[in-house]
């Protein structure tokens, strides 16, 4: 039989105990978590030589290229995938180094300058006048996954302008809408990030090519 003194100190002791073994989860989730280190976030980008051009003369035009805008569902820098229909699903450890409207905006520009055809690019921000501008939109920027592998599936839509014109109706020389699938050679988004290089080198020498011709059939 316990004393009241007795029966007070079991169970004291037996509370402290079962406080103690409550708490064991939370201590020994903790420790694993401290042991175990986070995912590390994977970030990529696009890579490509600009492409190459005969000898070409240089056309005598200035031409600013605005920043494109992007898409809703791949206005992102998660690396978005489609593996159904109606379905778009986002990496959670694999990104683009930028978003697709920047790196659609930068490759394009920098090709058009390296492709030595036009007089003078300029980026978006630049305060010199230009007679004509580039303006356009990233339609589609992801992985889609069929049965036989990934792909790239790049959508690029352009609008080329004259700056001064007043007359909206003429303002536009001409639309037009750019689109490419290039297989992965792996199911991993490294494969994916060259998959879509090889993409945008496509697009962007397209359009090139069609804005020199445009040129071309006007002289």
């Amino acid at each position: 039989m316990f004393t009241i003194d007795e029966w007070s100190c079991w169970m004291v002791r037996n509370k402290i105990v079962l406080i103690l073994l409550l708490g064991l989860p939370l201590i020994l989730g903790a420790c694993l978590n401290l042991a175990q280190p986070k995912n590390k976030v994977e970030y990529y980008t696009l890579e490509y030589d600009p492409p190459l051009w005969d000898d070409l003369p240089t056309l005598s035009c200035t031409i600013r290229v605005e920043r494109f805008s992007v898409s809703p569902i791949y206005n992102s820098n998660r690396i978005i995938y489609r593996d159904r229909s109606f379905k778009r699903q986002a990496y959670a450890y694999y990104k683009w180094r930028a978003n697709p409207g920047n790196l659609v905006t930068y490759l394009l520009g920098r090709d058009m300058q390296q492709s030595g055809l036009f007089k003078a690019i300029l980026p978006s921000s630049s305060k010199f006048p230009a007679a004509f501008i580039l303006e356009g939109t990233v339609n589609e920027f992801l992985e889609t996954d069929t049965h036989n592998g990934w792909e790239a599936k790049l959508s690029v839509s352009i609008a080329f302008m004259e700056e001064n014109e007043p007359d909206i109706s003429k303002k536009i020389l001409f639309q037009k809408t750019y689109h490419t699938n290039r297989s992965c050679r792996q199911k991993h988004p490294r494969a994916l990030a060259e998959a879509m290089s090889l993409a945008m080198s496509e697009v962007s020498g397209e359009i090139i090519n069609d804005i020199y011709r445009f040129f071309d059939k006007l002289e």
